[in-house]
């Protein structure tokens, strides 16, 4: 039965003076944001990042929704940055280097949508770099270029990430380099970079209908790989949340976000809808 033709039965009953239950409440959406920044850092246990670990973590989280049952899919980095961007592993299981695959993605979806999406990362060499490494630079973490329906326009320099926040894409994932995204570098390290880096686009963020998701690749390999993970933005309701998610929740997220099918794993999780007021 139609909404319409249940409305005019409810209203019919009322008449009569026939007591009708309250009208179940539609699941809450997901915010179609105008822009939405994923930033990946790297093999940190949730338990690691505390409030004097990472100051600027924990104050930013305190401004939004943190997990706090938020798992990675895998070991080592590079399929836990594959399953996010394109519902699976694509069978990978390690870090080698190059990976090439045709398979449908969540930037190939946006663009097929008439949406945008870049993907920015820190240290690579110029835009469109297709090699395995330069200086602290490494492709194992920079998934779009791995898929051949994402143009090399959408892969970018971190240098090109633009002040005017106005002009963002659609979406964008930034990776920061191997001592920024606590790789090889503290806690600390990443913490500040956050900071100097990301907080005008968070603050920013609130008040332009847009979304910042901070999130880890993987944990420092213990089996339980639970990552520290959080959303700050408009329409966020701030507070902890239990529920369990994982890497295929987030993109589940984002593609419902923009009215995208669910791609692989993404298809067997629900969307994050328990955040947004």
């Amino acid at each position: 039965m139609s909404l319409r033709r249940i409305g005019i039965a409810l209203a019919s009953l009322a008449l009569l003076g026939v007591a009708t239950p309250p009208p179940a409440q539609a699941a809450a959406a997901v915010p179609a944001f105008d822009h939405i920044v994923l930033v990946m850092f790297e093999n940190k246990s949730a338990w690691q990042l505390t409030s004097s670990s990472s100051p600027y973590f924990t104050s930013l989280a305190g401004q939004g929704a943190k997990f706090t049952q938020s798992y990675a899919i895998t070991h080592p980095s590079q399929p836990n940055y594959i399953a996010l961007f394109s519902g699976g592993t694509q069978g990978v299981t390690n870090d080698d280097c190059p990976k090439n695959f045709t398979g449908d993605n969540l930037g190939n979806q946006l663009i097929s949508s008439g949406l945008s999406f870049k993907g920015y990362s820190e240290a690579m060499p110029s835009d469109g770099y297709t090699g395995c490494s330069s200086g602290t630079y490494r492709r194992k973490h920079n998934s779009w270029v791995d898929f051949s329906n994402v143009p090399a326009s959408s892969n970018v320099t971190f240098a090109s990430f633009p002040s005017d926040y106005s002009k963002l894409p659609t979406v964008s994932f930034v990776s920061p380099d191997m001592c920024n995204d606590m790789h090889d570098c503290s806690i600390g390290t990443g913490d500040a970079w956050l900071k100097n880096k990301l907080d005008g686009y968070a603050q920013w963020a609130k008040t332009h209908n847009s979304l910042l998701i901070v999130t880890f690749d993987e944990d420092n390999y213990l089996a339980l790989n639970r990552v520290y993970t959080f959303f700050v933005g408009a329409h966020v309701k701030p507070g902890s949340y239990s529920s369990k998610i994982t890497h295929y929740t987030v993109l589940r997220t984002i593609e419902t976000a923009y009215g995208l099918p669910a791609l692989g794993g993404a298809a067997n999780v629900s969307p994050i809808t328990d955040v947004w007021q």
